[in-house]
């Protein structure tokens, strides 16, 4: 066997190493979950007035399931991050991975803290508003199904979503983005998040313009980090090159 095909073969069996480690750790907090799911079930529909129904008692399951894995992916996503950086480590100067490295907390708190902003702020705003439309005129009846498939759509994307500054943060760091790009792109992009905050808010101006600032303001803090990121990957390239000349000066001609 060649030398660059050995080296392909030992980089599959790391990265087959490190996915079967994600999901090794996705399955036991997945299990762990829903070993306690139901008192997180409980949990969960506390400000009801009224019991959920189901259908059949697959559906049962299949709440409970889905309630685990939104909490196993969250669990995992640190997980998931170390893997990946210990997969590239080795192409990494000691330098960038310690800097990458510090990416993990912060791509993990931000989850948490999208997943609160959409759980606490999001949800409760549009199920009130929806439940105020059918007030006098409609009877409610809720399938556990359906409820928490809605409480998922309008949770769960904010989790990601909350992570654009460090995702930014990232790609500026490798160059491959840099601010003049995301400045010139403000409008498309601000387009962007407003069709998505549309999109997940009911029809009324109060609860689009309580989504559209928060991701307009987080799209600004992107751009503030990367204007940081890049003027200081721009100083350590300036001193690198006044480096390497003042080696080459010192070398006898």
């Amino acid at each position: 066997m060649k030398a660059e095909e050995m080296y392909f073969v030992e980089h599959l069996g790391e990265l087959r190493k490190r996915i079967i480690i994600t999901l090794v750790m996705f399955m036991t907090v997945l299990a762990v979950s829903f070993f306690y799911v139901e008192p997180i079930y409980s949990w969960l529909i506390r400000d009801l007035d009224q019991q959920l129904a189901v259908l059949g008692p697959s559906e049962i399951l299949w709440v409970y399931f889905m309630i685990s894995g939104v909490i196993a992916i969250a669990l995992t996503i640190p997980v998931a991050a170390h893997q990946t950086w210990m997969f590239i480590k080795p192409a990494l100067d000691k330098k960038e991975q310690k800097v990458t490295l510090s990416y993990i907390p912060a791509l993990f708190l931000l989850f948490l803290i999208g997943l609160s902003f959409g759980y606490f702020v999001v949800y409760p705003m549009v199920l009130n508003f929806l439940l105020g439309l059918s007030e006098g005129n409609f009877q409610t009846f809720f399938t556990s199904e359906k409820y928490f498939k809605f409480m998922l759509n309008l949770t769960l994307p904010f989790g990601f979503l909350f992570e654009i500054p460090l995702v930014v943060m990232f790609l500026t760091s490798l160059g491959i983005i840099n601010p003049v790009m995301l400045a010139k792109a403000r409008k498309i992009s601000y387009f962007a998040l407003v069709v998505v905050a549309v999109l997940i808010t009911p029809p009324d101006l109060v609860s689009d313009f309580l989504v559209v600032i928060p991701l307009l303001v987080l799209y600004e803090i992107s751009i503030m980090l990367s204007r940081w990121v890049y003027r200081k990957k721009l100083a350590a390239e300036r001193l690198n090159e006044q480096e390497e000349k003042v080696v080459q000066m010192k070398r006898p001609s």
